[in-house]
């Protein structure tokens, strides 16, 4: 790359996205006054009900499903604190969300304020990749690749479930993390199993496609199966579940299949008792990335007494929704369930 290339794209990755901080303030008072609006405002209002309702049912499994790009777009910090303030019990997100997006910033590598009107072609030229109006650099995100090479390569030739790798990649934040508050490491700390279960469909993939190749009969593997089969032994030994999901897609159909699969097992096991979904997703073409919650009723997946559809961009909803929960105060009773040991040898 030349100088006035070298140049241009100092200047298009000069303003970074920072993440909300959820506990700098107070929405109480927004969503109180949300409950006697109409149309998004209500239905937000209603969510922040029900994910309340999940943190005081001391049964409660609570299960956070992350799709999309938000982690990118400022919400980062949002699903580490959910952790750090024991709201959630379990993470199933999309490898993107896990690597390319929180284990990326904590290797110290940044995302960055863009548009979405700019030259992608002149970008490519750049080494910069886009998503809507947020910038990465593409050199970073080879590092990220090679870091998780880097970590399979240090590990027993097996095959691994997401769970077990990200629990490997959390430990290698302990010691080398340049920023210390990222989800995977929060999540490995307090004992929280984060799933992925299309973890190839990100840099991971990348990173591990290299490790295999180079080691061949001397590699590991990521089992997909055996993701489903940890999810819903979680699901088996809950004695209810909720559902706070993110976007929708692989996370959310994992997540609500674990009761189907459960029954496939002999086990009987009852449906989500909670699910809010906050998504931009139509309905009309059968999809809505996975169904309506209440259509998932139909399915034996979700009860349809406390779930609600919000049909909204995320990063303008969620901050309200977590800080109103974070500002009751009602997670600090709340016992933590450490389902990672239950995968431990005796």
């Amino acid at each position: 790359m030349n100088k006035n290339n070298q140049e241009l794209k100092k200047e298009l990755l000069h303003e970074t996205v920072n993440h909300v901080d959820i506990t700098s303030f107070d929405s109480t008072k927004i969503i109180e006054a949300m409950r006697d609006m109409s149309f998004t405002s209500r239905e937000t209002a209603r969510a922040a009900d029900i994910l309340q309702r999940m943190c005081t049912d001391e049964d409660c499994t609570v299960i956070l499903c992350i799709a999309g790009s938000t982690s990118a777009a400022g919400c980062m910090q949002i699903y580490a604190d959910m952790i750090k303030y024991s709201m959630v019990d379990v993470v199933i997100a999309t490898g993107a969300s896990i690597v390319d997006m929180d284990f990326f910033e904590a290797l110290g590598f940044r995302h960055y304020k863009g548009s979405q009107y700019v030259d992608d072609k002149m970008l490519r030229g750049l080494y910069i990749d886009r998503i809507y109006d947020t910038f990465i650099d593409e050199e970073d995100l080879q590092v990220c690749d090679l870091t998780i090479k880097e970590i399979a390569d240090s590990l027993e030739p097996r095959i691994y479930s997401s769970r077990e790798f990200i629990k490997e990649m959390g430990k290698y934040l302990t010691e080398k993390a340049k920023k210390k508050d990222s989800l995977v490491q929060t999540a490995y700390e307090y004992d929280v199993p984060i799933f992925c279960p299309a973890f190839s469909d990100s840099s991971a993939g990348f990173g591990l496609v290299k490790h295999q190749e180079e080691r061949k009969d001397n590699c590991i593997s990521i089992d997909s199966v055996r993701d489903f089969r940890e999810l819903t032994e979680i699901k088996v030994q809950s004695k209810q579940s909720g559902l706070f999901i993110i976007g929708g897609g692989v996370p959310k159909n994992f997540a609500q299949d674990t009761v189907i699969c459960a029954e496939i097992l002999g086990k009987n096991v009852p449906m989500h008792k909670y699910a809010v979904q906050i998504t931009t997703a139509d309905v009309r073409d059968g999809g809505c990335s996975g169904s309506t919650l209440r259509e998932a009723c139909s399915w034996g997946k979700v009860e349809n007494l406390y779930e609600q559809m919000v049909y909204a961009e995320a990063t303008s909803v969620l901050p309200l929704i977590v800080s109103y929960v974070y500002h009751t105060q009602c997670w600090q009773k709340k016992r933590r369930k450490q389902w990672s040991k239950i995968f431990e040898p005796n």
